[in-house]
Protein backbone atom coordinates (compact mmCIF):
# COMPACT_ATOMS: atom_id res chain seq x y z
CA UNK A 1 0.00 0.00 0.00
CA UNK A 2 1.51 3.63 -0.74
CA UNK A 3 -0.06 6.66 0.53
CA UNK A 4 -0.31 9.93 -1.53
CA UNK A 5 -2.38 13.47 -1.10
CA UNK A 6 -2.83 13.78 -4.31
CA UNK A 7 -7.12 13.08 -3.88
CA UNK A 8 -9.46 15.69 -5.45
CA UNK A 9 -13.07 16.34 -4.69
CA UNK A 10 -12.75 15.00 -1.80
CA UNK A 11 -16.17 16.01 0.33
CA UNK A 12 -15.74 14.76 4.25
CA UNK A 13 -19.07 15.58 5.95
CA UNK A 14 -21.51 15.02 2.46
CA UNK A 15 -24.75 14.33 4.39
CA UNK A 16 -24.65 17.86 5.71
CA UNK A 17 -26.44 19.23 2.35
CA UNK A 18 -29.49 17.14 3.08
CA UNK A 19 -30.11 19.55 6.14
CA UNK A 20 -29.15 22.07 4.26
CA UNK A 21 -31.39 21.70 1.00
CA UNK A 22 -33.95 20.61 3.89
CA UNK A 23 -33.44 24.33 5.36
CA UNK A 24 -33.62 25.77 1.64
CA UNK A 25 -36.84 23.83 0.43
CA UNK A 26 -38.81 25.13 3.81
CA UNK A 27 -37.21 28.67 2.89
CA UNK A 28 -35.68 28.88 5.93
CA UNK A 29 -32.33 30.15 4.51
CA UNK A 30 -34.12 32.82 2.57
CA UNK A 31 -36.17 34.21 5.66
CA UNK A 32 -33.28 34.45 7.51
CA UNK A 33 -31.23 36.40 5.11
CA UNK A 34 -34.02 38.99 4.82
CA UNK A 35 -33.54 39.44 8.14
CA UNK A 36 -30.22 40.45 8.08
CA UNK A 37 -30.06 41.72 4.38
CA UNK A 38 -27.28 41.49 1.91
CA UNK A 39 -23.75 41.11 3.81
CA UNK A 40 -21.58 44.11 3.75
CA UNK A 41 -18.06 43.62 3.47
CA UNK A 42 -17.71 39.45 3.09
CA UNK A 43 -20.97 39.61 0.53
CA UNK A 44 -21.97 36.21 1.94
CA UNK A 45 -25.92 36.05 2.52
CA UNK A 46 -26.01 35.98 6.81
CA UNK A 47 -29.26 33.39 6.16
CA UNK A 48 -26.56 30.93 4.51
CA UNK A 49 -23.63 31.63 7.11
CA UNK A 50 -26.49 30.99 10.18
CA UNK A 51 -27.54 27.86 8.17
CA UNK A 52 -25.13 26.10 7.06
CA UNK A 53 -23.81 26.75 10.81
CA UNK A 54 -27.13 25.04 12.50
CA UNK A 55 -25.98 22.14 9.58
CA UNK A 56 -22.89 21.68 11.23
CA UNK A 57 -23.88 22.01 14.22
CA UNK A 58 -26.63 18.84 13.75
CA UNK A 59 -24.04 17.02 12.09
CA UNK A 60 -21.50 17.16 15.61
CA UNK A 61 -20.05 20.82 15.30
CA UNK A 62 -19.52 22.04 19.10
CA UNK A 63 -17.58 25.27 18.34
CA UNK A 64 -17.40 28.24 15.78
CA UNK A 65 -13.85 26.44 14.52
CA UNK A 66 -15.37 23.11 13.99
CA UNK A 67 -18.26 24.41 12.11
CA UNK A 68 -16.00 26.41 9.94
CA UNK A 69 -13.77 22.99 9.51
CA UNK A 70 -16.93 21.19 8.81
CA UNK A 71 -18.36 23.58 5.90
CA UNK A 72 -14.98 23.98 4.54
CA UNK A 73 -15.37 21.55 2.30
CA UNK A 74 -18.70 22.56 1.48
CA UNK A 75 -17.46 25.18 -1.28
CA UNK A 76 -18.19 22.94 -3.96
CA UNK A 77 -22.06 22.11 -2.88
CA UNK A 78 -24.22 24.55 -1.80
CA UNK A 79 -21.01 27.39 -1.52
CA UNK A 80 -19.25 28.90 0.99
CA UNK A 81 -20.69 29.86 4.59
CA UNK A 82 -17.60 31.99 5.87
CA UNK A 83 -14.94 31.63 8.57
CA UNK A 84 -15.45 30.98 12.26
CA UNK A 85 -14.83 34.75 12.56
CA UNK A 86 -17.99 35.49 10.13
CA UNK A 87 -19.89 33.08 12.01
CA UNK A 88 -18.42 35.46 15.35
CA UNK A 89 -19.79 38.63 13.86
CA UNK A 90 -22.83 37.09 12.97
CA UNK A 91 -23.97 35.76 15.60
CA UNK A 92 -22.65 38.95 17.80
CA UNK A 93 -24.93 41.48 15.74
CA UNK A 94 -27.89 39.15 17.01
CA UNK A 95 -30.05 41.36 19.56
CA UNK A 96 -33.39 41.30 20.97
CA UNK A 97 -34.96 42.88 17.60
CA UNK A 98 -32.92 40.73 15.63
CA UNK A 99 -34.02 37.67 17.69
CA UNK A 100 -37.50 38.30 17.14
CA UNK A 101 -37.42 38.43 13.88
CA UNK A 102 -35.34 35.43 13.62
CA UNK A 103 -38.42 34.22 15.21
CA UNK A 104 -40.66 35.06 12.88
CA UNK A 105 -38.72 33.41 10.22
CA UNK A 106 -38.66 30.02 11.91
CA UNK A 107 -42.33 30.09 12.25
CA UNK A 108 -42.98 31.01 8.97
CA UNK A 109 -40.55 28.29 7.86
CA UNK A 110 -42.88 25.77 10.17
CA UNK A 111 -46.15 26.57 8.78
CA UNK A 112 -44.14 25.82 5.42
CA UNK A 113 -42.83 22.76 6.85
CA UNK A 114 -46.28 21.19 8.62
CA UNK A 115 -48.00 22.32 5.27
CA UNK A 116 -45.38 19.82 3.95
CA UNK A 117 -45.97 16.99 6.30
CA UNK A 118 -50.04 17.18 6.30
CA UNK A 119 -49.54 16.30 2.53
CA UNK A 120 -47.12 13.45 2.37
CA UNK A 121 -47.95 10.11 2.89
CA UNK A 122 -49.39 9.25 6.57
CA UNK A 123 -50.02 13.04 6.71
CA UNK A 124 -49.13 15.01 10.45
CA UNK A 125 -47.67 12.74 12.85
CA UNK A 126 -50.39 13.03 15.41
CA UNK A 127 -49.25 11.14 19.05
CA UNK A 128 -50.52 8.01 19.82
CA UNK A 129 -50.80 7.85 23.75
CA UNK A 130 -52.58 5.08 25.92
CA UNK A 131 -54.04 3.35 23.03
CA UNK A 132 -55.60 6.26 21.83
CA UNK A 133 -54.36 8.39 18.86
CA UNK A 134 -54.80 12.52 19.38
CA UNK A 135 -55.68 13.55 16.04
CA UNK A 136 -55.69 17.40 15.72
CA UNK A 137 -53.67 17.57 18.73
CA UNK A 138 -49.81 19.52 18.92
CA UNK A 139 -48.63 18.41 22.12
CA UNK A 140 -45.67 20.82 23.81
CA UNK A 141 -43.72 19.54 26.52
CA UNK A 142 -41.50 22.29 28.95
CA UNK A 143 -38.69 20.99 30.97
CA UNK A 144 -35.62 22.78 32.40
CA UNK A 145 -31.85 21.60 32.16
CA UNK A 146 -28.51 22.67 33.80
CA UNK A 147 -25.88 23.33 31.06
CA UNK A 148 -22.31 22.81 33.19
CA UNK A 149 -19.18 25.10 32.62
CA UNK A 150 -15.77 24.58 34.07
CA UNK A 151 -14.91 28.99 32.92
CA UNK A 152 -16.33 32.27 34.23
CA UNK A 153 -18.96 32.44 31.31
CA UNK A 154 -21.47 35.66 31.79
CA UNK A 155 -24.15 34.48 34.02
CA UNK A 156 -22.71 31.31 34.65
CA UNK A 157 -23.88 30.72 38.45
CA UNK A 158 -24.19 28.13 40.77
CA UNK A 159 -27.12 25.98 40.51
CA UNK A 160 -29.88 24.65 42.24
CA UNK A 161 -28.11 20.61 42.20
CA UNK A 162 -24.71 22.06 43.51
CA UNK A 163 -23.24 22.89 40.44
CA UNK A 164 -22.01 25.97 38.38
CA UNK A 165 -23.19 26.80 35.16
CA UNK A 166 -26.61 27.58 33.18
CA UNK A 167 -30.15 26.90 33.75
CA UNK A 168 -31.92 26.98 30.42
CA UNK A 169 -35.97 26.47 29.78
CA UNK A 170 -37.17 24.94 26.33
CA UNK A 171 -40.81 23.75 24.86
CA UNK A 172 -40.32 20.76 22.63
CA UNK A 173 -42.79 19.28 20.24
CA UNK A 174 -43.64 15.69 21.14
CA UNK A 175 -45.14 15.33 17.80
CA UNK A 176 -42.00 15.91 15.59
CA UNK A 177 -39.12 16.68 18.05
CA UNK A 178 -38.78 20.14 16.90
CA UNK A 179 -37.44 22.63 19.45
CA UNK A 180 -40.07 25.78 19.15
CA UNK A 181 -37.91 27.92 22.13
CA UNK A 182 -34.72 27.43 24.39
CA UNK A 183 -34.79 30.26 26.56
CA UNK A 184 -31.18 30.91 28.34
CA UNK A 185 -31.30 31.57 31.60
CA UNK A 186 -28.67 31.83 34.59
CA UNK A 187 -27.28 29.13 36.40
CA UNK A 188 -29.17 30.21 39.42
CA UNK A 189 -32.26 30.72 37.74
CA UNK A 190 -35.53 28.95 39.66
CA UNK A 191 -37.36 25.88 38.26
CA UNK A 192 -40.85 26.63 39.31
CA UNK A 193 -40.03 30.56 37.54
CA UNK A 194 -43.75 31.49 36.25
CA UNK A 195 -41.93 34.49 34.22
CA UNK A 196 -39.93 32.29 32.83
CA UNK A 197 -42.28 29.51 32.04
CA UNK A 198 -44.94 32.30 30.82
CA UNK A 199 -41.89 33.38 28.08
CA UNK A 200 -41.69 29.99 26.87
CA UNK A 201 -45.03 29.48 26.40
CA UNK A 202 -45.72 32.41 24.41
CA UNK A 203 -42.98 31.78 22.06
CA UNK A 204 -44.64 28.33 21.33
CA UNK A 205 -47.70 29.91 20.35
CA UNK A 206 -45.66 32.32 18.26
CA UNK A 207 -43.87 29.14 16.31
CA UNK A 208 -47.32 26.94 16.44
CA UNK A 209 -48.82 27.04 13.08
CA UNK A 210 -52.46 28.95 13.67
CA UNK A 211 -54.49 26.94 11.33
CA UNK A 212 -57.92 24.88 11.67
CA UNK A 213 -56.12 21.21 11.57
CA UNK A 214 -53.99 22.56 14.04
CA UNK A 215 -55.76 24.40 16.72
CA UNK A 216 -55.99 22.09 19.42
CA UNK A 217 -52.77 22.32 22.29
CA UNK A 218 -52.18 20.58 24.76
CA UNK A 219 -49.06 21.56 27.12
CA UNK A 220 -47.38 19.21 30.05
CA UNK A 221 -44.91 20.63 32.31
CA UNK A 222 -43.76 18.54 35.29
CA UNK A 223 -44.10 20.09 38.51
CA UNK A 224 -41.82 23.03 37.79
CA UNK A 225 -45.07 24.59 36.52
CA UNK A 226 -47.85 24.06 39.61
CA UNK A 227 -47.34 27.46 40.27
CA UNK A 228 -50.97 30.10 39.94
CA UNK A 229 -49.04 32.65 37.50
CA UNK A 230 -48.36 29.65 34.84
CA UNK A 231 -52.31 28.15 35.72
CA UNK A 232 -53.62 31.34 34.92
CA UNK A 233 -51.74 31.88 32.26
CA UNK A 234 -52.43 28.67 30.53
CA UNK A 235 -56.10 29.26 31.11
CA UNK A 236 -56.21 32.54 29.41
CA UNK A 237 -54.45 30.94 26.03
CA UNK A 238 -57.48 29.20 24.92
CA UNK A 239 -59.72 31.93 22.18
CA UNK A 240 -62.61 30.78 19.99
CA UNK A 241 -59.83 29.60 17.33
CA UNK A 242 -57.47 27.56 19.48
CA UNK A 243 -58.43 25.04 22.56
CA UNK A 244 -55.52 24.79 25.19
CA UNK A 245 -55.64 21.86 27.54
CA UNK A 246 -52.90 21.43 29.87
CA UNK A 247 -51.64 18.73 32.67
CA UNK A 248 -49.04 19.86 34.91
CA UNK A 249 -47.06 17.82 37.64
CA UNK A 250 -48.44 18.66 41.50
CA UNK A 251 -46.74 18.90 44.93
CA UNK A 252 -48.35 16.55 47.57
CA UNK A 253 -48.89 18.27 50.83
CA UNK A 254 -50.39 17.52 53.88
CA UNK A 255 -53.99 18.60 52.16
CA UNK A 256 -53.49 15.65 49.55
CA UNK A 257 -52.36 13.24 51.65
CA UNK A 258 -55.72 13.61 53.95
CA UNK A 259 -57.34 13.32 50.74
CA UNK A 260 -55.33 9.88 49.21
CA UNK A 261 -56.09 8.72 53.13
CA UNK A 262 -59.67 9.46 52.70
CA UNK A 263 -60.43 7.35 49.48
CA UNK A 264 -61.49 3.79 49.64
CA UNK A 265 -60.05 0.82 48.13
CA UNK A 266 -62.40 0.41 45.36
CA UNK A 267 -61.80 3.88 44.18
CA UNK A 268 -58.18 2.83 42.85
CA UNK A 269 -58.35 2.08 39.23
CA UNK A 270 -55.17 -0.17 37.51
CA UNK A 271 -52.10 1.46 36.25
CA UNK A 272 -51.73 1.61 32.38
CA UNK A 273 -49.18 0.96 29.99
CA UNK A 274 -48.52 3.28 27.22
CA UNK A 275 -50.21 1.32 25.02
CA UNK A 276 -53.35 0.86 27.01
CA UNK A 277 -52.94 -2.40 28.70
CA UNK A 278 -52.84 -2.56 32.32
CA UNK A 279 -49.51 -2.94 33.74
CA UNK A 280 -47.78 -5.99 35.01
CA UNK A 281 -46.92 -6.19 38.42
CA UNK A 282 -43.05 -5.51 39.65
CA UNK A 283 -42.32 -7.23 42.75
CA UNK A 284 -39.14 -6.03 44.55
CA UNK A 285 -38.78 -8.42 46.98
CA UNK A 286 -40.00 -8.11 51.22
CA UNK A 287 -40.12 -5.37 53.37
CA UNK A 288 -41.82 -2.82 51.12
CA UNK A 289 -44.58 -2.28 53.32
CA UNK A 290 -47.34 -3.03 50.52
CA UNK A 291 -49.69 -6.28 50.86
CA UNK A 292 -49.65 -9.07 48.34
CA UNK A 293 -53.67 -8.67 47.51
CA UNK A 294 -52.58 -5.47 46.16
CA UNK A 295 -49.83 -6.53 43.80
CA UNK A 296 -52.32 -7.64 41.19
CA UNK A 297 -51.36 -4.57 39.20
CA UNK A 298 -48.19 -2.56 38.90
CA UNK A 299 -50.14 0.21 40.41
CA UNK A 300 -53.13 2.15 40.61
CA UNK A 301 -55.32 5.39 39.90
CA UNK A 302 -57.54 7.24 41.15
CA UNK A 303 -59.03 10.76 41.31
CA UNK A 304 -58.47 13.73 43.80
CA UNK A 305 -61.09 16.18 42.38
CA UNK A 306 -63.35 17.90 44.92
CA UNK A 307 -61.70 15.61 48.14
CA UNK A 308 -58.14 18.30 47.95
CA UNK A 309 -59.77 21.20 48.01
CA UNK A 310 -57.65 24.37 47.33
CA UNK A 311 -59.38 27.69 47.09
CA UNK A 312 -58.01 30.15 44.41
CA UNK A 313 -57.23 27.49 41.51
CA UNK A 314 -59.87 26.81 38.26
CA UNK A 315 -63.21 25.36 39.22
CA UNK A 316 -62.30 23.07 36.15
CA UNK A 317 -58.83 21.68 37.49
CA UNK A 318 -58.62 18.21 38.41
CA UNK A 319 -56.99 16.50 40.67
CA UNK A 320 -55.22 12.19 39.52
CA UNK A 321 -53.87 10.47 41.94
CA UNK A 322 -51.50 7.28 40.91
CA UNK A 323 -49.60 4.94 43.69
CA UNK A 324 -46.79 2.17 42.58
CA UNK A 325 -44.72 0.17 44.68
CA UNK A 326 -41.60 2.10 46.49
CA UNK A 327 -38.54 1.31 44.39
CA UNK A 328 -35.87 0.42 46.87
CA UNK A 329 -33.58 3.59 45.41
CA UNK A 330 -36.47 6.12 46.87
CA UNK A 331 -36.03 4.17 50.26
CA UNK A 332 -32.36 4.22 50.09
CA UNK A 333 -32.30 7.83 49.39
CA UNK A 334 -34.50 8.45 51.80
CA UNK A 335 -37.41 9.78 49.46
CA UNK A 336 -40.31 8.33 51.53
CA UNK A 337 -42.75 10.09 53.43
CA UNK A 338 -44.55 8.92 57.02
CA UNK A 339 -48.04 8.47 54.69
CA UNK A 340 -45.99 6.39 52.03
CA UNK A 341 -44.20 4.73 54.77
CA UNK A 342 -47.10 3.07 56.27
CA UNK A 343 -48.77 2.53 52.78
CA UNK A 344 -45.95 0.56 51.11
CA UNK A 345 -47.26 2.82 48.28
CA UNK A 346 -45.31 5.55 46.12
CA UNK A 347 -47.69 9.09 45.20
CA UNK A 348 -47.40 11.30 42.39
CA UNK A 349 -51.02 13.90 41.62
CA UNK A 350 -50.91 15.28 38.19
CA UNK A 351 -53.34 18.07 38.06
CA UNK A 352 -55.20 19.06 34.77
CA UNK A 353 -58.16 20.81 32.82
CA UNK A 354 -59.32 17.94 30.59
CA UNK A 355 -62.59 17.25 30.86
CA UNK A 356 -62.61 15.17 27.94
CA UNK A 357 -61.21 15.15 24.37
CA UNK A 358 -63.80 15.85 22.18
CA UNK A 359 -63.81 12.90 19.63
CA UNK A 360 -61.61 10.46 21.71
CA UNK A 361 -63.71 7.95 23.57
CA UNK A 362 -62.28 7.37 26.98
CA UNK A 363 -60.04 10.13 27.62
CA UNK A 364 -62.18 11.51 30.43
CA UNK A 365 -60.94 8.35 32.67
CA UNK A 366 -58.14 9.22 35.71
CA UNK A 367 -56.33 6.24 34.28
CA UNK A 368 -55.70 7.66 30.54
CA UNK A 369 -55.20 10.77 32.12
CA UNK A 370 -52.49 9.60 34.47
CA UNK A 371 -50.78 7.70 30.93
CA UNK A 372 -51.34 11.20 29.09
CA UNK A 373 -49.13 12.93 31.72
CA UNK A 374 -46.43 10.60 32.16
CA UNK A 375 -45.71 10.45 28.47
CA UNK A 376 -44.20 13.82 29.05
CA UNK A 377 -41.03 12.02 29.74
CA UNK A 378 -40.21 11.51 26.05
CA UNK A 379 -39.51 15.36 26.95
CA UNK A 380 -35.92 14.17 28.34
CA UNK A 381 -34.95 12.49 24.97
CA UNK A 382 -35.62 15.91 23.29
CA UNK A 383 -33.37 17.66 26.32
CA UNK A 384 -30.66 14.94 25.70
CA UNK A 385 -30.69 15.29 21.92
CA UNK A 386 -30.18 19.00 22.38
CA UNK A 387 -27.46 18.92 24.64
CA UNK A 388 -25.56 16.41 22.26
CA UNK A 389 -26.63 18.82 19.44
CA UNK A 390 -24.60 22.54 20.47
CA UNK A 391 -26.86 23.25 23.77
CA UNK A 392 -24.39 20.94 26.19
CA UNK A 393 -21.40 23.50 25.63
CA UNK A 394 -21.69 27.18 25.13
CA UNK A 395 -18.60 28.55 22.94
CA UNK A 396 -18.03 31.80 24.26
CA UNK A 397 -17.76 33.70 27.27
CA UNK A 398 -20.27 36.55 26.06
CA UNK A 399 -23.97 35.87 27.00
CA UNK A 400 -24.68 37.31 24.04
CA UNK A 401 -22.82 35.23 21.67
CA UNK A 402 -24.30 32.49 23.77
CA UNK A 403 -28.01 33.27 23.41
CA UNK A 404 -27.63 33.61 19.69
CA UNK A 405 -25.98 30.11 20.13
CA UNK A 406 -28.40 28.71 21.94
CA UNK A 407 -31.18 30.04 19.06
CA UNK A 408 -28.73 28.19 16.90
CA UNK A 409 -28.92 24.61 18.49
CA UNK A 410 -32.61 24.88 18.20
CA UNK A 411 -32.44 25.66 14.68
CA UNK A 412 -29.77 22.50 14.38
CA UNK A 413 -32.60 20.29 15.55
CA UNK A 414 -35.61 21.44 13.67
CA UNK A 415 -33.41 20.94 10.48
CA UNK A 416 -32.72 16.95 11.74
CA UNK A 417 -35.89 16.58 13.13
CA UNK A 418 -37.55 18.08 9.62
CA UNK A 419 -35.01 16.13 7.78
CA UNK A 420 -35.70 13.16 9.03
CA UNK A 421 -39.65 14.02 8.70
CA UNK A 422 -39.55 14.99 4.93
CA UNK A 423 -37.46 12.19 3.70
CA UNK A 424 -36.65 9.55 6.30
CA UNK A 425 -40.50 9.02 7.46
CA UNK A 426 -41.12 5.71 5.98
CA UNK A 427 -37.62 4.26 6.83
CA UNK A 428 -37.10 1.59 9.17
CA UNK A 429 -33.98 3.11 11.41
CA UNK A 430 -33.50 6.32 10.35
CA UNK A 431 -37.34 7.45 11.06
CA UNK A 432 -36.35 8.02 14.64
CA UNK A 433 -32.75 8.29 15.08
CA UNK A 434 -30.98 9.06 17.58
CA UNK A 435 -28.21 12.50 16.76
CA UNK A 436 -25.40 10.12 17.07
CA UNK A 437 -27.31 7.56 14.26
CA UNK A 438 -27.68 10.30 12.15
CA UNK A 439 -24.22 11.77 12.27
CA UNK A 440 -23.12 7.96 11.48
CA UNK A 441 -24.99 6.92 9.00
CA UNK A 442 -25.95 9.68 7.28
CA UNK A 443 -24.45 13.19 7.62
CA UNK A 444 -20.95 12.37 8.35
CA UNK A 445 -20.25 10.27 5.78
CA UNK A 446 -17.49 10.96 2.92
CA UNK A 447 -18.29 11.26 -1.06
CA UNK A 448 -16.56 12.55 -4.12
CA UNK A 449 -17.63 15.83 -5.82
CA UNK A 450 -17.12 15.28 -9.92
CA UNK A 451 -17.92 17.58 -12.64
CA UNK A 452 -19.61 15.75 -15.41
CA UNK A 453 -22.12 16.88 -18.30
CA UNK A 454 -22.32 20.63 -16.83
CA UNK A 455 -23.90 19.11 -13.68
CA UNK A 456 -22.17 17.91 -10.12
CA UNK A 457 -22.57 15.34 -9.18
CA UNK A 458 -22.10 13.87 -5.05
CA UNK A 459 -20.98 10.29 -5.45
CA UNK A 460 -21.28 8.11 -1.76
CA UNK A 461 -19.95 4.72 -1.42
CA UNK A 462 -22.59 2.53 -3.27
CA UNK A 463 -21.38 -0.27 -0.82
CA UNK A 464 -22.57 1.41 2.38
CA UNK A 465 -26.01 0.02 3.32
CA UNK A 466 -27.56 3.15 3.35
CA UNK A 467 -26.88 5.04 0.41
CA UNK A 468 -30.41 3.89 -1.32
CA UNK A 469 -31.70 5.98 1.73
CA UNK A 470 -29.67 8.68 1.06
CA UNK A 471 -30.35 9.27 -2.55
CA UNK A 472 -33.86 8.77 -1.92
CA UNK A 473 -33.91 11.27 0.39
CA UNK A 474 -32.41 13.94 -1.48
CA UNK A 475 -34.62 13.20 -4.95
CA UNK A 476 -37.57 13.61 -2.17
CA UNK A 477 -36.10 17.39 -1.46
CA UNK A 478 -35.83 17.94 -4.96
CA UNK A 479 -39.05 17.48 -5.68
CA UNK A 480 -40.67 19.57 -3.03
CA UNK A 481 -42.78 22.22 -3.84
CA UNK A 482 -40.98 25.98 -4.10
CA UNK A 483 -41.47 28.11 -1.70
CA UNK A 484 -43.13 31.86 -2.55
Amino acid sequence: MELTADGRGLVKDAGVVLLRKTADAVGLTARIGEVFGPGRVERICRGAVLVGAASAIAAGARNLSQVERMLAGHAGTFGSCGSDSTLWRTLDSVDERVLKRLSRARARSRRTLWRMLTARPGGFPWLQVGGKRLHGWVVVDLDATIVGCHSRKQNATGTYKGGFGHHHLGGWIANTGEALSILPRPGNAGSNTATDHITVLDEVLTQVPDEGRHSKLLVRIDGAGASHDTVSHLEQLGTTRRRVAWTIGWTITGVEEAAIKALPERAWAPYLDQDGTIAAPIHYGDGDGASDENRSEYGHVAELTGLAKRPGWPTTMRLIVRRVPIAPRDQAAGRVTALEKTTGWKYAVTATNIGRMRGIPGTNQPQWLDVLHRQHAVVEDHVRAAKTTGLGLLPSASWRINTAWVLLTGIARDLDAWTRLLTFHDHEHLAKAEPATMRELVYRLPARLAHHARRRWLRFDRDHPHTDAITTAWHRLQVLPAVT
